[in-house]
């Protein structure tokens, strides 16, 4: 019988199995510092896409599908990673995009260098904990120095607005042409904010992006309302309605069958006209009280009948039906109808408004836009690009500069951007760091030189010399001049305010907390027991290789 050393602990000269044969397991510094390499690996297959300069990645999955993206959260989900510790920071990556909606390559790359300082630390033999109690002064203090740094925004400031956007969506593909669609994003955002308690709220589910292959990225537009991937139930209808009156209804026009398994003997010819008569009256019957509140557009949440679409067209009624539940209610949004659940409720109040209801016919296929409602609480972006490939990382794009955009209103607060909030937090840390008297004041300190691997792999990225870069830039620092950035396209520094490279605090408060967590959770993990893998089928378990002896 063969044993790992793992599953050995020697009492008094007799081996005591504690383990199941075939678990690996590592302790100590072998698991620390496994754990560090395999996250700082993480980390810096990310690196290299951060900043308007970054690259993308081309990943294929086993049935040979490609993404193409330099969107953090996007290549590290499409990754499959296995190890356990670099998991932790497609955790980090997906809590920012939940949370913000972009800088998820930023709180990776944090998180992977914070390890990789922590290392050199152990190296030294400082125990974990002291790092960890290091590392939470250090992101306390920083937080601190963001907060002081932070101007204000709001709602109504477009300008600014904007140039988050662009901030948040330079370095996507096709970025030269995204000017225009960060207006459009801006325009969406700010539609769909809602006060509530005196604090603007924004529910970025409200805005409904429907991505279609063909044109370019030019081509990415607003609606006013919402685009139903639906086509008109039935050829008679009108294809347009101007000033639209729209009935939403969650209740089948069709007649409903028996709950129970009857069954109708019909003897006589005329007894089975008179069945069909009347199961085209009550057909008749829904479709009258549809027009009878007014409506010139239905869109139906489950099925209508052939017949009733043949009445509803006679009627001049637009008619769709099996929409969606979601879509259902983001038209109840968008054009201030009720959702209405039974036919005889249906009245004039009920309908809601657009100032036009059109199929169009985008690539292959129809769709119904509801187009210009009133004061849309929910809006739809139809996004475009040449390939499929484009499109969807142009609706990356569009969702980062989204989540961006609300959380600066949300939070009212922005910093500039190009690695100047973290070159600040850099010095303020080293400063602080001198004010501790114990061994945290290392831990401090590398906090500090971790926040500087945002400016350098911005430089690095550009194919500028990161060392020049981050002496001019702690430089202007230590002046006072806390806006100075990496000039990305022409080398040096620059004012990131007067360029207009703006971000949220919030997407930068986050990363450094969800970074700080996750190199908190891997630090203090000492030992790591994996379970032995079992073949296929019944057999024994798997034997790790190496490390075995005879028993």
């Amino acid at each position: 019988m063969k044993m790992t050393n793992a599953t050995l602990t020697q009492l008094g000269g007799q081996p005591v199995l504690i383990l199941p044969e075939g678990t690996l397991r590592t302790r100590g510094k072998t698991a620390q510092e496994n754990n560090i390499a395999a996250a700082k690996a993480v980390a810096d297959a990310v690196r290299t896409t951060l900043g308007p300069k970054g690259m993308d990645k081309m990943l294929v999955d086993s049935i040979g599908d490609i993404v193409i993206t330099n969107d953090g959260v996007t290549i590290l989900e499409e990754m499959e990673i296995e190890h356990p510790a670099a998991k932790m920071l497609v955790e980090v990556a997906k809590t920012q995009n939940e949370e913000v909606g972009d800088g998820t390559t930023t709180a990776a790359v944090i998180a992977g260098e914070l390890l990789s300082k922590a290392g050199e630390l152990l190296e030294q033999n400082i125990h974990p904990t002291v790092i960890i109690r290091g590392y939470n002064l250090a992101l306390k203090k920083a937080i601190e120095i963001l907060e002081k740094m932070a101007k204000p925004v709001s709602i109504k400031d477009k300008e600014m607005l904007i140039k988050i956007a662009r901030t948040s969506m330079s370095g996507k593909s096709g970025y030269g042409n995204l000017d225009k669609v960060a207006d459009l994003v801006v325009e969406a955002v700010t539609m769909v904010a809602e006060e509530k308690n005196g604090k603007i709220v924004i529910d970025t589910e409200n805005i409904k992006r429907e991505k279609k292959q063909g044109g370019s990225s030019e081509d990415t537009e607003l609606i006013k309302g919402i685009i139903i991937d639906k086509e008109v139930v039935h050829p008679g209808m009108p294809k347009q309605v101007k000033e639209a009156k729209i009935a939403l209804v969650d209740a089948a026009l069709e007649v409903k069958e028996t709950e129970t398994d009857a069954q109708i003997q019909i003897t006589d010819p005329l007894k089975l006209q008179a069945f069909l008569e009347q199961e085209e009256k009550l057909l008749k019957d829904m479709v009258e009280k549809v027009a009878k509140s007014g409506a010139n557009v239905l869109f139906c949440q489950k099925g209508i009948d052939d017949a009733a679409q043949h009445y509803l067209a006679k009627k001049g009624i637009l008619a769709a039906r099996r929409v969606k539940k979601s879509d259902m209610e983001a038209l109840a949004k968008a054009t201030g109808a009720r959702i209405v659940t039974n036919l005889d409720d249906l009245e004039a109040k009920d309908l809601g408004y657009a100032k036009l209801v059109e199929e169009q016919k985008i690539g292959d296929e129809q769709m119904i836009f509801v187009r210009d409602c009133k004061n849309p609480k929910a809006v739809s972006i139809l996004v475009r690009g040449g390939t499929e490939h484009v499109v969807d990382e142009v609706d990356r794009a569009i969702e980062d500069a989204i989540g961006a955009v609300a959380s600066a209103i949300e939070v009212g607060k922005v910093v500039p951007g190009g690695g100047a909030p973290e070159a600040e937090v850099a010095k303020g840390l080293k400063k602080y760091a001198e004010s501790l008297k114990g061994r945290e004041q290392l831990a401090v300190n590398a906090f500090a030189d971790a926040m500087e691997i945002i400016p350098r792999s911005l430089a690095e990225n550009a194919g500028l010399d990161p060392i020049d870069t981050l002496v001019a830039l702690r430089a202007e620092h230590e002046h006072g001049n806390i806006q100075m950035g990496v000039n990305v396209f022409d080398g040096g520094v620059m004012d990131m305010l007067k360029e207009g490279v703006i971000e949220p605090l919030k997407v930068k408060t986050q990363a450094l907390k969800s970074a700080a967590e996750a190199a908190e959770m891997i630090l203090r993990i000492d030992d790591v027991i994996a379970a032995s893998k079992l073949e296929k089928g019944p057999s024994s378990p798997q034997m790790p290789s190496g490390g075995d002896e005879e028993y």
